[in-house]
């Protein structure tokens, strides 16, 4: 998890892709959540949380509004992805895990960057 980061942009890059950041000397795709998911995100990106994760071998930044606790939870307790949950949340989830006063969703990398990655760049 990083703070905010500067963030150069990439020309012709797809909406989702903010840019580009340097993670200790690699050159890592940052990618707007919020536009990924079409939230509103103007402003969004100078102050967001990254959150780094790998993709066929590569890393990402997934930026997001902010960062809550770290938790353990038994693999077991997972639950399938509950039909009336948004679509949008949906098409980027593997699974939910329901906790005392709230709903945790796994978020499945591969379906937030496989359509991004997938993307011919004009």
């Amino acid at each position: 998890v990083l703070s905010p980061q500067i963030i150069t942009r990439i020309p012709l890059a797809p909406p989702e892709i903010a840019g580009s950041l340097n993670l200790r000397g690699r050159i890592v795709t940052a990618i707007n959540m919020r536009t990924r998911l079409g939230l509103p995100s103007e402003g969004f990106v100078e102050r967001a949380m990254a959150v780094v994760v790998e993709h066929d071998d590569e890393p990402f930044s997934l930026l997001v509004d902010e960062v809550g606790e770290v938790l353990r939870v038994p693999l077991r307790r997972r639950e399938s992805v509950p039909a009336t949950l948004d679509e949008r949340w949906r098409e980027v989830s593997q699974g939910i895990y329901r906790l005392d006063d709230r709903l945790l969703l796994v978020l499945s990398v591969t379906s937030v960057l496989g359509a991004i990655c997938a993307a011919p760049i004009h």
